[in-house]
């Protein structure tokens, strides 16, 4: 089982370097066509522009913008106690469902992730 999960690893990693040098190909072609160039260098001082007006916005906003950062905050420790609960309960053998307000129904759905050690 380990040498199939390491031979499935290796692959996405060959992969990975393959999508990896498209891009850098296609990006290259893209570098090279002189109309390109200029669409970016307009879409690079729309953007600060975009920036100074968020700016001006957010100074009359100050209030609102932490109350935001305190909800965020509040959603990512729910939804930490969220992933808790439904751990525990399915470790207990019990079914897990949640329905939300449109009587949709939903159910765990979980996922493995490797990082580096």
């Amino acid at each position: 089982m380990a040498a199939d999960i390491q031979e499935v690893y290796s692959r996405i990693l060959e992969t990975k370097k393959k999508v990896k040098d498209v891009r850098s190909a296609y990006k290259d072609a893209l570098s090279a066509t002189g109309s390109y160039a200029e669409i970016k260098e307009k879409i690079q001082a729309l953007q600060m522009k975009k920036k100074q007006i968020e700016a001006g916005v957010k100074e009359g906003f100050s209030a609102e913008l932490e109350k935001l950062d305190e909800y965020n905050l509040d959603l990512k420790s729910d939804n930490m106690l969220l992933t808790d609960a439904a751990m525990s309960k399915l470790m207990k053998g019990e079914t897990v469902e949640l329905i939300d307000e449109y009587n949709n129904k939903y159910e765990p759905e979980f996922s493995v992730k490797f990082k580096k050690v």
